[in-house]
């Protein structure tokens, strides 16, 4: 499946503002869609929900975007969550959730793409897991001595959707094909409700050949959509959740042998009237001085659906409480960039529906306004935005979309741009 589309501009400041108008080149005239969205989010600029210039911020650095393409082989398929990753070697791996029907459904697989020329071309799908039940969000990470860690979760969320439709009745509007319950049926009834019960865990897996072969999955005590990280020390610090523990634990691991075994680290605190079983998908990056920098997804009521951080200046021993950084979206990728800039991209769910990043200077102190990657999403089903530099400072950001064609389901989707 292929699809292009090109921009020569983007924008890199709140719609609408001076900044926007100055740093925004149209290529050419605005087609309906385009301008209804710019109209709608620049009426939001004002609103305490997308006050990040007055709330300090830095102003979001000039930025274009040079290309924005699908990447996904095969549209039948629904994807979803993808994480990129650039290997020493020049090497692209993006791995992510495929062969599925939906956004939850029982056939969730891990799937990994390659490309050796920075994503001009891609290589055919290669299932990495397919396990008896959902394998969601994969993550991947090349650490220093060159193995490839790729990490993922299993779920039975698809199960309370299948038992609704196992109870609706023949005159029922919403009532499935009997093709597609029947196939649900036989992908649940591979395994008994404990067998299923005992493959739910959070995995990695772990190859020292380049991804020529790979180890049996093992469980690694936290997820995250995109991994853990390496860090200057040697060690690989993952982030993440406990997902099945009870309560989930939010908090650090840490590797101290490239990833074989895994022991936890640290907690991180609750901010005072939070829960922190409403702290989801985290990730984190290491500074210049040796600062750690974690971003969490928020679903507390306070701050709600916006990006939390915390930091470590004890290589992740203690964590600060978390705090608001005056983004909305979700989730959070980090990424230190060559000059030593952090860099976060994530997705942005409602209008302009998308996927937009920010730039610190300060090594997370403060972010910048934000430079908007892509503004055409059709919806919320989006995101999870992860980005590499390469060898000549462009970026490369790579997300997950449900498109309008085909109907229901989604594809993978890259954009290349420059930080001017």
């Amino acid at each position: 499946m292929t699809h292009s589309t090109r921009s020569s501009g983007l924008r890199t400041a709140c719609p609408g503002s001076r900044a926007a108008s100055r740093r925004y080149l149209a290529p050419g005239t605005l087609s309906r869609r385009r301008f209804l969205l710019q109209s709608l989010a620049g009426g939001m600029c004002g609103s305490a929900a997308f006050a990040v210039v007055v709330r300090g911020q830095e102003a979001a650095p000039a930025a274009r975007v040079e290309d924005r393409r699908v990447i996904s082989r095969q549209p039948q398929y629904y994807h979803g969550w993808p994480t990129l990753t650039r290997r020493k070697n020049g090497e692209l791996w993006v791995v992510y959730s495929g062969g599925r029907e939906a956004h939850v459904c029982p056939f969730g697989r891990v799937e990994a793409m390659k490309s050796r020329d920075n994503g001009q071309s891609w290589t055919w799908p290669r299932v990495l897991r397919d396990s008896d039940i959902d394998d969601r969000d994969a993550g991947i990470l090349e650490t220093a001595n060159g193995s490839l860690l790729v990490t993922s979760f299993t779920s039975l969320a698809f199960e309370r959707y299948l038992s609704a439709a196992e109870q609706r009745g023949s005159d029922d509007p919403q009532r499935w094909p009997a093709e597609r319950l029947a196939a649900w049926k036989a992908a649940r009834d591979r395994l008994t409700p404990e067998q299923r019960q005992a493959m739910l865990g959070v995995w990695m897996w772990r190859s020292t050949d380049g991804g020529m072969t790979w180890s049996a999955p093992y469980r690694c005590l936290v997820n995250s959509p995109h991994g853990p990280i390496q860090l200057a020390d040697g060690r690989v610090l993952y982030a993440g959740k406990a997902l099945w523990d009870d309560p989930p634990r939010v908090g650090v691991c840490e590797s101290t042998d490239d990833g074989r075994t895994w022991k936890w680290l640290a907690e991180i605190p609750e901010r005072p009237g939070d829960r922190s079983r409403n702290y989801h998908e985290l990730h984190a990056v290491e500074t210049r001085s040796g600062r750690l920098v974690v971003h969490i997804r928020n679903h507390n009521p306070q701050n709600n659906l916006e990006i939390l951080q915390t930091e470590s200046s004890d290589g992740g021993k203690t964590w600060s409480t978390p705090h608001p950084i005056g983004v909305w979206g979700l989730p959070s990728h980090l990424l230190r960039l060559r000059d030593g800039r952090l860099l976060m991209s994530y997705g942005h769910r409602r209008p302009p529906f998308g996927n937009q990043a920010r730039i610190s200077e300060d090594e997370g102190r403060t972010w910048s306004a934000p430079i908007v990657i892509s503004d055409d999403g059709r919806g919320g089903d989006l995101g999870y935005p992860s980005t590499v530099e390469l060898d000549d400072g462009s970026l490369l950001t790579v997300w997950y979309e449900l498109m309008a064609q085909p109907r229901g389901r989604a594809v993978l989707r890259q954009a290349r741009w420059r930080l001017a």
